[in-house]
């Protein structure tokens, strides 16, 4: 045996040593086991040659570190062996050489520096291996098709959650994550809070289920402000909004208008439905006939509140008004990522329906269909049937809407424009908000929110919006009444149905580990619409952890999927940009004199007949009309 054998023997053995050293200590922090296929090799029965494609030797224990573990220990036979041949190793360029009495084979390693010696596995390099018994080699390697690799789990800190917390246990137990549901020191992947992004306001990174300022903007004021701002831009594309006048400040514009058409034509009688700004679970709402019937005043301050024309001709089932209660992720907000989950919630009232009139205009039972309300009627039903009850599944109403003819994939592409369009109302302030808690460059977490969409199909099947919730419910369980008097929360398998589904799958949508690189979520000034579109999610989809039992998803993208459509209405967030541009200061959200100044004179606006003095006074104006008209509370709507 020459002394060059001699020197690589020891040399080879040092670097086995050094990545058993490696292994050994990322097994410490190893948690779970996830399942990865080896390539398979292709054999020969002819001479020995090996050749793997990678980097240099030098780099093959630090690769290894990162990879987990994946070699064979050597056996004896293949010890015996490389004692018996005369081997020529090739690392990177450099060669030795080796003499012994026997047969002459070459082997060449590039890059990885992988030992190869006996059975190998090749860290996802494909590699060749001509061998003698290469029939028992290639059924032994079939045999080891698949290895197993451990990765640390997912962190969930669910120490805010509130009433999602059972079905958020439930998903992150099937997803095999690891919850903290006291919080944590060290940072957690995601952060799952029940009301608002500023439940805990000491995260710099990871992910929170809640966008700033989206309790704000989904209040029944500021999204009719939005949607009539959408209205006046593009009339036809948000008609599926009712018309909406905003209470104390449009009372008087409210009042003349109705008296003007009732002036017109006597026998018209339109009814109008009145819903407090920060109300939630029906508390608050009414129906009226004529202006004098709004109540205005609380104690001595004005009620804000928005009033809508009421939906006269609802589609019926059972002879019952209903509405659909559907889920909705924002993945991202730049870029805009939006999916809609397939399956929904149908709530029913519990009094036969009837057109509105003075008699039963105080009939909650028939007119709204919040379950928060109508769970206290003797007439609600509870039950386990996803088609029966007084909360059924959407799947269940559209088949059976099916069934008498209705084109449902017309409904359910109405449904995807309404969300799609309502996201694109809302987005511009969103990014306000969102650049003055977490301004470019300063650390902080990124974003993803489901929103519960309340839509009500008319007789005709047209869909109309009648509130988006930035917290919806996602309790599993319902109250009911056990004996006289005393009530318990039971199970219900419809919701839970639902929304486990809803919430494990936005959390694999979310799984860091999936993540690819994309854009920042949010830049400077905001993003423009020609910005890289992330790949679709449905290629996710046969992603590792859905290997196993878990179903697929049940959440589909449909934008950037529908992109071409609809980009045209994001007008209104090329002008947020400009506005968060002239800001100047970060982590604000208000523009002041010099900036809106500046704002004037670069966009070009001022002229001999709107000059400077003009401007300050229309500052002023502004600042006056919108002082206290945004609400700054950060309490949910829970829905």
């Amino acid at each position: 045996m020459s002394d060059h054998y001699v020197k690589v023997k020891v040399q080879l053995e040092q670097m086995k040593s050094f990545e058993q050293d490696e292994e050994e200590k990322r097994g410490e922090d190893a948690e779970e086991p996830v399942l990865v296929s080896s390539p398979p090799a292709s054999l020969s029965p002819e001479s020995s040659s090996i050749t793997i494609s990678g980097t240099d030797a030098s780099r093959a224990s630090m690769t290894c570190k990162h990879r987990g573990k994946s070699r064979m220990k050597l056996g004896k036979d293949d010890k015996k062996s490389s004692g018996k041949h005369m081997s020529e190793v090739s690392l990177h360029g450099s060669a030795v050489s080796a003499h012994t009495e026997k047969n002459l084979n070459r082997l060449h390693i590039k890059g990885t520096g992988k030992i190869l010696q006996g059975k190998s596995e090749t860290n996802g390099n494909y590699v060749t291996i001509h061998h003698e018994s290469s029939k028992s080699t290639q059924d032994t390697r079939r045999e080891e098709g698949f290895k197993t690799r451990r990765r640390r789990p997912v962190t969930v800190d669910t120490s805010k959650a509130k009433t999602s917390l059972e079905a958020l246990k439930i998903s992150i137990k099937q997803l095999k994550w690891k919850e903290f549901p006291l919080g944590r020191r060290a940072a957690c992947d995601i952060y799952w809070h029940g009301v608002s992004f500023h439940d805990n306001e000491n995260i710099v990174s990871g992910q929170v289920n809640k966008f700033p300022g989206m309790v704000e903007m989904l209040r029944k004021i500021n999204l009719s402000r939005a949607m009539r701002t959408m209205q006046e831009v593009f009339p036809e594309e948000y008609d599926f909004y009712p018309r909406s006048w905003i209470l104390p400040e449009e009372y008087q514009q409210f009042s003349s208008q109705i008296r003007m058409v009732k002036d017109n034509d006597a026998t018209v009688n339109t009814t109008f439905i009145v819903k407090p700004d920060g109300g939630s679970q029906g508390d608050g709402i009414y129906l009226i006939r004529d202006p004098s019937d709004l109540k205005l005043m609380t104690g001595s301050q004005a009620k804000q509140a928005v009033v809508q024309e009421y939906i006269q001709k609802p589609l019926l089932i059972d002879k019952l008004k209903f509405d659909i209660r559907l889920y909705v992720l924002i993945k991202s907000l730049e870029p805009l990522e939006i999916y809609i989950a397939k399956e929904g919630l149908t709530r029913f009232c519990t009094e036969p329906y009837q057109e509105p009139s003075q008699k039963n205009l105080s009939h909650v039972f028939m007119h709204l269909t919040n379950y928060s309300l109508n769970v206290h009627s003797g007439n609600f039903v509870h039950s386990d049937s996803q088609n029966t009850g007084s909360k059924r599944t959407l799947s269940s109403v559209l088949y059976r809407l099916a069934a008498k003819g209705v084109d449902i994939k017309r409904v359910w592409s109405d449904i995807i424009a309404l969300v799609i369009k309502t996201v694109i109302a809302v987005a511009p302030e969103l990014k306000v908000y969102y650049q003055a808690d977490i301004p470019p460059g300063k650390p902080g977490p990124t974003c993803f929110q489901i929103l519960g969409f309340d839509i009500l199909l008319m007789k005709n099947l047209k869909p109309v919006l009648l509130e988006v919730n930035s917290n919806p419910s996602m309790r599993i369980e319902h109250e009911q009444e056990v004996a006289p008097g005393v009530f318990e929360y039971v199970p219900s398998p419809v919701d839970e149905e639902v929304k486990v589904g809803v919430i494990r799958d936005t959390l694999r949508l979310m799984d860091p580990s999936h993540r690819k690189p994309t854009i920042p979520q949010l830049r400077a000034g905001g993003g423009e619409h020609g910005e890289e579109i992330p790949m679709e999610a449905e290629s996710q989809e046969r992603s590792r952890d859905e290997i196993g039992a878990l179903p697929s998803l049940c959440l589909k993208q449909v934008y950037p999927k529908y992109t071409k459509q609809f980009s045209f209405l994001r007008l209104v967030e090329r002008i947020a940009a400009l506005f968060i541009r002239f800001l100047g200061v970060k982590g604000n959200m208000r523009l002041g004199p010099t900036a809106f100044r500046t704002f004037i004179r670069t966009c070009k606006l001022s002229t001999s007949n709107f000059t400077m003095a003009s401007v300050d006074i229309l500052y002023i104006d502004i600042t006056r009309r919108w002082s206290g008209a945004t609400p700054e509370s950060r309490e949910a709507d829970s829905l």
